[in-house]
């Protein structure tokens, strides 16, 4: 610092002499152009944007493609019934809810509530997770009560909360009373005796589900493209690390892959829901739920499994606090929340496009408000 100062005093000096009476410059003067420094090289990126390979490993690429499921191979026609039924709302006893509702595949897979509300404007105690992404979990639901997207797919239809259809019956009634769903069932399953049943409604919005993949520029960077992040994203990538958010949010999902205690060092500020407890019965298991995926996760707020937070960085100083205990200052809140936007991804606009739905009978049922 000292040898700053004197540079810099000396450089003073030297700009505020001048000519003397003969016109000739100083010796100072003239010794200017020889002093001037010489332009500096373009300096290294600072150790902090540097990202080591031990840190690339935690992470991985998503999927190429779909994520594949043995029971329920993907087929170009399981994906178009799959696509239809995903956007139909004669799947719902007033005709007024579809997957789509709940799950915008244009909005991230969300609809940025905290709750959604369900048949007769009812609202369930948990927030509706994204779509996106999520065939490549360990389970579904926040409590993992299901093992895949393809059971994931018939809960809500009957659930009375939500989509509130009656039964399975009705499900069946419906698609049989349009003769274009039955011709695409029979394409999607050929070589089942009945092609339409609950099972394979689940199976085709399963199929759909499995190519709701969103790669972005942090994949690029994990296949080796060093210049896919920016250096404050790289920073704020190494602080996550190093502030233990890697603890639970790893692999390709940087989550989905395992259950946790909400208040795992200090308690949650809301107990109300004990998590997978519920399905389990197992005390030992009281507040754990499915961890979330942190892809996308700056499009797909309210936060938490009851959407309580609405904000990112208030997020992330919460799970920091609860989680970790530790306190997290706004400028490394900011940096980790950088690196969060950065895994954004991009959607498939043309492979979510609403289709064409099949034209009720009048066989079909009508809508039921009650």
């Amino acid at each position: 610092m000292r040898a700053l100062v004197i540079i810099a005093t000396a450089a003073l000096a030297i700009g505020c002499s001048k000519p003397n009476e003969a016109g000739e410059k100083t010796p100072e003067a003239a010794d200017k152009k020889a002093t001037a420094p010489t332009p500096k090289a373009a300096e290294p990126p600072p150790a902090s944007a540097t990202v080591p390979a031990a840190t690339k490993s935690m992470f991985a690429a998503l999927p190429a493609g779909e994520v594949a499921n043995p029971k329920n191979p993907v087929t170009e026609e399981k994906i178009a019934l799959g696509r239809m039924l995903y956007y139909d709302t004669r799947f719902s006893k007033n005709h007024d809810l579809s997957c789509n509702s709940c799950h915008d595949l244009a909005r991230w897979g969300v609809d940025a509530e905290a709750t959604s509300p369900g048949h007769k404007k009812q609202r369930g105690d948990r927030n509706s997770p994204t779509v996106y992404n999520a065939a490549g979990h360990i389970a579904q639901f926040w409590d993992g009560r299901e093992p895949d997207v393809e059971a994931q797919a018939k809960g809500p239809v009957l659930n009375p909360v939500e989509m509130a259809m009656p039964d399975e019956g009705r499900v069946l009634e419906t698609i049989k009373s349009m003769p274009e769903y039955v011709a695409a069932f029979q394409k999607a399953f050929p070589d089942d005796a009945e092609p339409v049943t609950y099972d394979n409604f689940g199976k085709a919005i399963g199929a759909f589900e499995r190519r709701l993949l969103t790669p972005g520029r942090f994949d690029a960077f994990l296949k080796g493209d060093d210049d896919a992040l920016t250096d404050a994203e790289k920073k704020g990538l190494n602080l996550f690390v190093s502030t233990g958010c890697t603890t639970c949010h790893t692999g390709a999902y940087l989550g989905g892959h395992m259950y946790q205690k909400a208040g795992l060092v200090k308690p949650w500020p809301n107990e109300k829901d004990i998590g997978r407890a519920k399905v389990t019965g197992n005390d030992a298991e009281k507040f754990f739920f499915k961890v979330p995926s942190l892809r996308n996760i700056a499009k797909t707020g309210p936060y938490f499994h009851d959407g309580s937070v609405a904000s990112l960085p208030e997020a992330v100083k919460m799970m920091a606090e609860y989680q970790l205990g530790k306190q997290l200052g706004d400028e490394d809140t900011q940096a980790i929340v950088t690196f969060l936007e950065a895994l954004t991804g991009e959607l498939p606009t043309d492979y979510i496009a609403k289709p064409e739905l099949p034209a009720s009978t009048d066989q079909t049922p009508k809508p039921d408000p009650n």
